[in-house]
């Protein structure tokens, strides 16, 4: 396993020089006009100052102290999680524990259908080659990994064998099965898109409880919040090559929790504005997180919307949950008028998010006063709000605001500028 620079993850989840210069130079010094975070009781931590002094005066203006507060129609704000609320992705994080502690509840058979499920068959994009320079297909891969599972779930004593899971963790079996499922993973997001690959990472959730799932997801946070925040490469071994070959891929381990995250929702609760989760990652996951007590967020149940599954009482069903929107860009637009505007009558306060996932819904109401992008240096649509962001920087009430991080801490910085992991540089924009 080699540690390297940020992962292709980070793309998903997935300008001009003198402009990113001069405002580099300038964010630490520089204040908004407006009340300061203490008339609020927002912590400054390391907010950049001007996003904190806007963010305080726009909560000052429309909480509970502000003459016009109406508590029939309490302002809301609404978040996305993974790179967020929290550093890195608790999905994937998930992913990579269910799959390093065989947590499954699926039949070879079963398994066999949950990874080709609604996935189109033929091969991946070019960047999804094997160590031969071959492409890789849904056929081959899967073929492997149905051997993989199948010799797995034979030997695990957590399943139906009698070995540990430290002596089959020491095979070739597992190491293949590691490194070919998480390569899966990517090569349907990244060849056929989110609204393909996001059902199917949770499908492999099918058949357990909402108390199983919460009870690794649990298990997972820890063990990631207490994980060095580093990019490793897994390589299938060649004495099992397969159909597919030797393929490689890469994880970023570890996830941070993000203080000044927490401390805003907390600030908006005690001054009358509402929080809510608005995640592209199943929601029995973020609940986890976003509610559990010693993670600090303490967003009511009810106040978390995520990604849905069908389920059979208490157990999850490989299924997308019927007339569930897909929640991510455009969909997140949708879930949050579906869920909150058709019962509040308008939009959110405040939007925060940090990828193309959110770019709708940091845009798309007229009642939102500001949108706070954690600046991951993306291009692509949030690239345009986050150029933006930096064109009106100096602006006392711009409508979108960028705040900076160190991904080689998951830390944020007291400015607008990020600094990518294996990077020493502050960066703007992309």
């Amino acid at each position: 396993m080699t540690d390297l620079s940020p992962p292709s993850t980070l793309k998903r989840r997935g300008f001009l020089g003198g402009l990113m210069l001069a405002a580099a130079a300038t964010t630490t010094t520089a204040r908004a006009a407006g009340p300061s975070g203490d008339a609020v009781g927002l912590d400054r931590a390391k907010w950049a100052p001007r996003n904190h002094a806007a963010v305080s005066r726009l909560i000052a203006e429309h909480g509970t102290a502000s003459p016009g507060y109406d508590p029939g129609r309490r302002p809301y704000a609404v978040f996305d999680w993974d790179n967020t609320s929290i550093m890195n992705d608790c999905e994937e994080a998930l992913l990579m524990h269910q799959i390093n502690t065989l947590s499954f509840k699926l039949s070879p058979a079963e398994f066999a259908a949950v990874i080709r499920q609604n996935v189109p068959p033929g091969p991946f994009t070019d960047d999804y080659k094997n160590a031969a320079g071959a492409p890789v297909d849904l056929d081959g891969i899967c073929a492997d990994l149905d051997a993989d599972y199948a010799w797995l779930h034979g030997a695990y004593a957590g399943m139906a064998g009698t070995q540990s899971l430290e002596d089959v963790a020491r095979t070739e079996y597992f190491a293949d099965f590691r490194t070919k499922l998480y390569f899966l993973y990517e090569a349907v997001n990244d060849t056929h898109g989110v609204h393909v690959g996001y059902p199917w990472v949770i499908y492999l959730l099918a058949n357990m409880t909402v108390a199983d799932v919460s009870r690794l997801t649990e298990a997972s946070n820890d063990l990631a919040l207490g994980a060095a925040l580093v990019k490793t490469k897994y390589t299938s071994p060649a004495g099992r090559a397969g159909k597919a070959g030797v393929v490689g891929v890469s994880h970023f381990h570890g996830i941070r929790l993000c203080t000044e995250i927490g401390g805003l929702m907390d600030t908006l609760r005690r001054n009358g504005i509402d929080v809510y989760v608005c995640t592209a990652s199943l929601e029995h996951v973020v609940a986890v997180f976003a509610t559990l007590p010693k993670y600090g967020y303490n967003v009511p149940r009810d106040h978390v919307i995520g990604l849905r599954l069908e389920e059979d009482g208490p157990t999850l069903k490989n299924a997308y949950r019927a007339g569930w929107p897909l929640i991510w860009g455009p969909g997140k637009t949708t879930v949050i008028q579906q869920e909150l505007v058709a019962a509040k009558g308008y939009g959110p306060l405040l939007v925060a998010g940090d990828s193309d996932g959110d770019h709708d819904m940091l845009r798309d109401f007229a009642d939102t006063k500001l949108g706070l992008i954690v600046n991951r240096m993306k291009k692509g649509k949030i690239g345009e709000l986050s150029k933006a962001a930096a064109e009106t920087v100096a602006d006392p009430a711009p409508r979108y605001r960028l705040q900076g991080r160190q991904e080689s801490t998951g830390n944020w910085r007291p400015e607008e500028s990020s600094i990518k992991l294996g990077k020493g540089t502050p960066q703007l924009l992309a």
